[in-house]
């Protein structure tokens, strides 16, 4: 084998040796490399914590069951290695296993994490299901972690537009974990990417679910959690993104939600409040130009009005007619100023006169006037 087969083979190997960010191996491998940690593994003062892994490792095996369900290995200096990994230093990972049609680096260039909360309300899966829709609809990449509620929502909202959207496991990627995701995962690995530091058959370990969420904050440009209770695992995302310098945005939910109590207490510590895709975009796109429309109100066509128009308009009465002293009276102007704004006023169609004097038209009366 050539040097770059006998570098992406030991990669391989070593995926199935160590955990996910092993600091030892991390730094090994930046400094020499994956061959030749392998040998200092082999032959260390601690070997024997990597021995058995070792002899019943099976890197050829490991790759070609990832070519069986269309996956891949995929290693840095790849083209399709994301470069913003790097910002991980030392816990950079040394390999990535791949399952999907599409382009891992060019996937998160234009990427929004949403996580949240397991038990998610029906509020959260809403909320997380809308945002995973919108930001797939404009063209960004949705990635999550695969686990029920939220990340589950995400994942659905973006594969209903025909999206794209990665599920970062803490499993082998041809292992459906939780088990009831086995058909998302399949429409996942059809449109988008399944992604894992794990070999090919690897369980899900509860440590390995805190470290892969690392990688969800890594790969892209900012975090949205839309539910999470004050201990949800979805906050150690959020910790990640802000150690890496990541916008943090938060979905507010009621003050009275335990599940929006961890969300609120980031909001209180500096995240951004995000009510839709277009925010999000906003907070985590280009500056200056993915700027979301500012919030309106339904409008009012009182609001074209000039002050003193407007004043006079509250003066007039709605059905008993009055006249214009008491227009001018009630609106505390004088008769000459009420007299030329209920002229103006009659033309627009606001108000229309009798012989007992002004009155609201009809048509502008309110529904309980």
């Amino acid at each position: 084998m050539g040097g770059v087969s006998d570098e992406r083979r030991a990669r391989a190997l070593l995926s199935r040796v160590a955990e996910p960010g092993d600091p030892k191996v991390c730094r090994l491998v930046a400094a020499h490399g994956a061959p030749e940690a392998l040998e200092i593994l082999r032959s260390g003062d601690d070997a024997d914590r990597y021995r058995a892994r070792l002899e019943a490792a099976d890197p050829e095996a490991d790759l070609a069951r990832a070519a069986e369900v269309g996956g891949r290995l995929l290693v840095p200096g790849d083209l399709e290695w994301p470069s913003q990994l790097g910002d991980l230093g030392d816990l950079v990972p040394w390999a990535l296993w791949v399952r999907g049609t599409v382009d891992l680096r060019m996937s998160a260039l234009r990427s929004v994490a949403v996580v949240g909360a397991r038990a998610a309300t029906n509020y959260g899966t809403h909320v997380a299901s809308t945002l995973g829709s919108d930001l797939a609809a404009t063209g960004w990449t949705v990635v999550s972690g695969g686990a029920f509620g939220v990340d589950a929502a995400a994942h659905a909202g973006a594969l209903a537009v025909h999206g794209v959207t990665v599920a970062v496991l803490a499993c082998g990627v041809d292992v459906a974990y939780p088990p009831r995701h086995d058909a998302l995962f399949a429409r996942i690995a059809a449109d988008g990417l399944l992604v894992s530091e794990v070999p090919p058959g690897a369980a899900p370990h509860r440590t390995r679910f805190l470290v892969r969420n690392r990688l969800i904050a890594a790969l892209t440009r900012g975090t949205v959690v839309v539910e999470a209770a004050v201990r949800s695992g979805s906050l150690s995302t959020a910790r990640e993104a802000e150690r890496l310098g990541r916008p943090v945005l938060g979905v507010p939910g009621p003050v009275t939600s335990e599940m929006s109590a961890g969300v609120h207490r980031e909001l209180r510590r500096g995240a951004v409040l995000v009510q839709n895709a277009a925010e999000v975009v906003e907070a985590v796109g280009e500056l200056g130009t993915d700027l979301a429309p500012e919030p309106t109100g339904a409008t009012d066509p009182r609001d074209r009005l000039d002050p003193l128009a407007r004043r006079v308009l509250d003066a007039v009465p709605v059905r008993r007619p009055a006249t214009l002293d008491s227009v001018a009276r009630t609106a505390g102007v004088a008769p000459a100023e009420a007299q030329a704004s209920l002229g103006l006023l009659e033309l627009d169609g606001w108000v229309e006169s009798g012989p007992g004097g002004w009155r609201l038209r009809p048509a502008r009366r309110a529904p309980d006037g």
